[in-house]
């Protein structure tokens, strides 16, 4: 009987939570929205939502929706959700912007199908589109197109950000992001950019039945003036401003502004402002200055004002250094373009750092301009200039070629014979190249490696490649090159090319060989008798094609050991 009763209650406890959770349920409401262009992306209280038309549940009550699609105009407007009905909106957006120029990276994302992008900002304003836009790279393009450089990138989607990070994408490369692999980055060349670039400007926007591509607009700044550059203390000047394709605005001691607009301001000294214009083609900086009438007293130099630089590669061997020197009276701040706040008297180590960064000679003048300020009291310029010369060279060319030698040379008799005079040459070239190439990397070396052909004796050929790697390494030094920057080692016959390795080597020779001299056999003897060398510790290494085009083939190749007196007179 309990037990009976037991159910009855809770059968009727049960029923009645029920009946309390109805209302609950009957809170939500409907949103059904239409959206033209039918890829414009919604969301709802500031959290992306979906991409297309579509019904969502919402709770009853007022919401933010905004429908965004990059290339238009961005539209907000708040909602009234009824309680068990049906809320439909329809959005059609306005196209705006002109077409974009490039040149252009590309960034491109796997996973997390439908979550939206958003480029330098984390609200609606800096959408670009959503992950099914740009994760195709095939027979369809789905892509997103920026302008080279640094991007802070958002990928969010019902309020959750899936991943966020810095992308540094340059130009004609394509950065891929897998979305479920914590943001793993990839970059890769795309040639598509440059293709692109023959069709430059592009639209903002363009979308087929499976393709789709969007091209961010840099963020450019219009104009940034102030109407009075000269005022006295007290008396205000006006900034002026206006930006393209940028969200938000900020101008240094002002704060946030819109991206175009007017602001006045009242310095008490001399004051430089910049504008920061963000949207998501990136940022975009200007200055505007007001000069504040005072009178003070300063002076500037630099000693010694003659620098000297010079690069190779990229590594800095001479930087000259002067030291700025600066004092003030009657001033309580002071600043030096473009090193910053200063002390009132003080003095500064300045390297020798030009603009310049391609190749060639360097002459360049650095301008120095200390400003000195006091609060409505007193204001003056000093400028100093250091002029830097020198020169921006590329890393030195150190042409290697395999060195050949005449069949059984040097031989114990004639240890320091052998070597012809085509070969002679090219070791003259490396040693002038390689001592230039020190200049550059001072830790490099020069390692040879001298053979034999399989005819002869073990022991013969071993102590005849030695021979040979000596004399190459003896001629080097006689060139200049230390001792101690030369590496050999000797293989004899050990290590020999294979026929079809002397084949395939023969093919690719830009030097084709003599009708005479096309004995498969002899050919491949006479690669054998030869000395590698590579540069350390770049790894590069000689070409082995056989010198066919010398002056002196005839004897590097001929079979039988020529007579020493032949060899002698082309020595």
């Amino acid at each position: 009987m309990f037990t009976r009763h037991l159910r009855v209650w809770i059968t009727m406890i049960a029923a009645a939570l029920m009946l309390c959770a109805i209302p609950a349920y009957a809170q939500d409401g409907k949103l059904k929205i239409h959206v033209t262009p039918k890829q414009a992306y919604l969301f709802v209280d500031g959290k992306a939502i979906n991409d297309g038309n579509h019904t969502i549940s919402l709770a009853a009550g007022k919401h933010t929706i905004a429908v965004v699609n990059y290339g238009y105009k961005i539209s907000t407007q708040d909602i009234n959700i009824d309680a068990g009905k049906t809320t439909n909106v329809d959005v059609k957006l306005e196209a705006y912007g002109g077409n974009v120029a490039g040149p252009w990276g590309r960034i491109q994302f796997h996973g997390a199908e439908r979550s939206a992008v958003l480029l330098e900002g984390k609200t609606p304003d800096y959408f670009v589109g959503h992950v099914d836009e740009f994760n195709w790279d095939w027979i369809w393009k789905q892509e997103l197109l920026v302008p080279p450089g640094a991007h802070n990138i958002t990928v969010t989607r019902n309020g959750t950000d899936v991943w966020s990070g810095t992308v540094n994408v340059a130009a004609n490369q394509k950065v891929v992001i897998d979305l479920d692999k914590q943001g793993a980055q990839k970059t890769q060349a795309w040639p598509r950019g440059e293709a692109l670039m023959k069709k430059s400007p592009l639209p903002r926007f363009k979308a087929g039945i499976a393709s789709a591509t969007v091209v961010v607009a840099p963020v450019t700044i219009g104009g940034f003036t102030a109407s009075a550059t000269q005022i006295n203390c007290g008396q205000s000047s006006t900034l002026n401003w206006s930006a393209n394709d940028s969200v938000k605005g900020n101008i240094s001691t002002v704060g946030d502004v819109q991206p175009t607009g007017n602001q006045s301001v009242t310095p008490h000294a001399t004051t430089t402002y910049t504008l920061t214009e963000t949207g998501p083609g990136g940022v975009a900086t200007s200055t505007s200055t007001v000069n504040v009438n005072t009178v003070a007293v300063a002076t500037l130099a630099a000693n010694p004002a003659e620098l000297h630089y010079r690069k190779i590669g990229e590594k800095v061997k001479v930087q000259d250094s002067t030291t700025l020197t600066w004092t003030s009276s009657n001033a309580d701040n002071v600043t030096i373009d473009p090193i910053g706040k200063v002390d009132l008297n003080g003095s500064q180590t300045i390297q020798a750092n030009p603009k310049k960064t391609d190749l060639g000679p360097v002459d360049e003048t650095n301008t120095y301009t200390l400003n000195a300020t006091n609060v409505c009291g007193g204001s003056t310029t000093q400028t100093a200039a250091v002029h830097i010369t020198g020169s921006i060279e590329p890393v030195p060319t150190v042409v290697l070629y395999s060195i050949f030698y005449p069949t059984d040379y040097p031989d114990a008799k004639h240890p320091s014979d052998g070597l012809l005079k085509s070969q002679s040459a090219h070791l003259t070239e490396l040693a002038g190249g390689f001592k230039k190439y020190l200049e550059y990397d001072e830790g490099a070396k020069l390692s040879i490696t001298a053979y034999a052909d399989q005819r002869g004796s073990k022991k013969h050929n071993q102590e005849l490649s030695e021979r040979r790697v000596e004399r190459i390494k003896q001629y080097l030094v006689d060139q200049g090159v230390a001792s101690d920057k030369v590496e050999t080692a000797a293989y004899g016959e050990e290590r020999n090319l294979a026929k079809d390795e002397v084949k395939g080597l023969e093919e690719a020779n830009p030097a084709k060989a003599a009708k005479k001299h096309m004995n498969k056999n002899t050919t491949w003897l006479a690669y054998n008798r030869r000395a590698d060398v590579v540069l350390l510790p770049s790894g590069q290494k000689s070409a082995q094609y056989y010198p066919n085009d010398a002056s002196d083939v005839d004897i590097l190749w001929q079979l039988a050991k020529p007579n020493i007196k032949k060899v002698e007179m082309n020595q």
